[in-house]
């Protein structure tokens, strides 16, 4: 099947954590035989900031970040038998949404991808006329980043015909054990752009547990950080390619999850560099969310906090070998239950189903 995706970038992860996402979803479906265009703007200075070349198992267009460009851009959709906007594009992402479903084929897939789930639904609960809301009845599929049984019935219950969490997963050619790093030394790592919804789970989970540990090294990876005042063991190290990510994981004895806060609430949302970590092989810290064990088995894959006094306890009673041990049960278990072929697979099929059900019905 011809697919039209647009989405924030699949070339740059300058601030866009769904890159990883993106990369490892459609390169998959790209293996089943799929055709897929990507389509990102030139906005928020990512192409400056590019992680990757153009892969081979797409095509991917940068339009211009104008409403000229977007329209040109837009009008491609009337080539694919799946058109799919993805939440967070970044530049006039109502204006999207309503020029892909004008272009788009009567008999295609039009399918709203949400990334961010849990956010856009408080959106959507707060605006009665939200334009989301109102082009609900033109798409034929929500996808969504995670969220689960919440997730898929909000969006059920506000008038979507279908709903399917695609959770985050392992894409073992990208994140895999490396040697570590003396760049990224220290006890504990965290990897994570500066968010309002995020900062004040930082200041718990990182910044106090840093606090209260002085003599423990803690380094911080991630756009936004540099005017944020922390205690004096915590180096911040400003944004990391994904090409660094593997040794970024390994090098520090632990490396820690925090969720933003919108999808710990929600529960069955995890992140990107979960499964990056674990395919790495590093020890995972995690703050505490619902369905995590759908993923990783807390204490034997995965070490859960509930706040950072949890995280100094866990610290304490970790030393090298338990760090080891966890992470390599933990890389075990992605690969045999989490990577993104499993989940292409899942999307394949609902995507071939609900496309021969159009078809027959036109």
């Amino acid at each position: 099947m011809k697919i039209a995706f647009y989405g924030s970038s699949l070339l740059s992860s300058y601030w866009n954590g769904a890159a990883t996402y993106y990369r490892g979803l459609l390169k998959a479906l790209a293996g089943l035989g799929h055709d897929i265009t990507f389509y990102e703007p030139d906005v928020l200075n990512r192409q400056a900031h590019r992680d990757i070349d153009p892969p081979d198992w797409c095509h991917v267009v940068v339009y211009p970040g104008t409403l000229s460009g977007l329209r040109e851009a837009a009008a491609k959709a009337a080539e694919a038998d799946v058109v799919i906007k993805a939440s967070g594009v970044g530049f006039e992402d109502n204006a999207l949404l309503d020029a892909l479903l004008l272009a788009a084929r009567g008999e295609a897939l039009k399918i709203f991808w949400d990334v961010d789930a849990p956010a856009t639904l408080a959106e959507l609960a707060a605006a009665p006329e939200h334009p989301l809301r109102k082009s609900l009845p033109a798409l034929d599929m929500i996808c969504t980043y995670g969220g689960g049984a919440p997730v898929v019935e909000a969006y059920r219950a506000l008038g979507a015909r279908e709903c399917l969490p695609v959770y985050n997963a392992l894409d073992p050619d990208t994140h895999h054990p490396v040697p570590p790093d003396p760049r990224f030394e220290a006890d504990l790592g965290f990897l994570g752009n500066r968010l309002p919804d995020r900062e004040e789970r930082v200041e718990t989970f990182l910044l106090e547990p840093a606090a209260r540990l002085p003599d423990r090294k803690f380094i911080l990876g991630g756009s936004g950080w540099g005017n944020r005042e922390m205690p004096a063991n915590i180096r911040a190290i400003g944004h990391v390619p994904t090409g660094d990510h593997n040794t970024f994981n390994v090098t520090p004895m632990a490396v820690l999850n925090i969720a933003r806060a919108s999808m710990a609430e929600t529960g069955f949302s995890p992140a990107t560099r979960v499964f990056e970590a674990a395919g790495a092989g590093a020890c995972l810290i995690t703050d505490d969310w619902k369905g995590i064990e759908m993923f990783l088995e807390p204490d034997e894959e995965v070490l859960v906090a509930r706040d950072g006094r949890d995280v100094c306890d866990l610290l304490a009673g970790l030393g090298h070998d338990r760090s080891r041990a966890i992470g390599r049960a933990a890389m075990q278990r992605v690969l045999r239950d989490h990577t993104y072929a499993d989940r292409a697979e899942n999307v394949d099929r609902a995507f071939r189903a609900y496309f021969k059900a159009k078809v027959n019905a036109a």
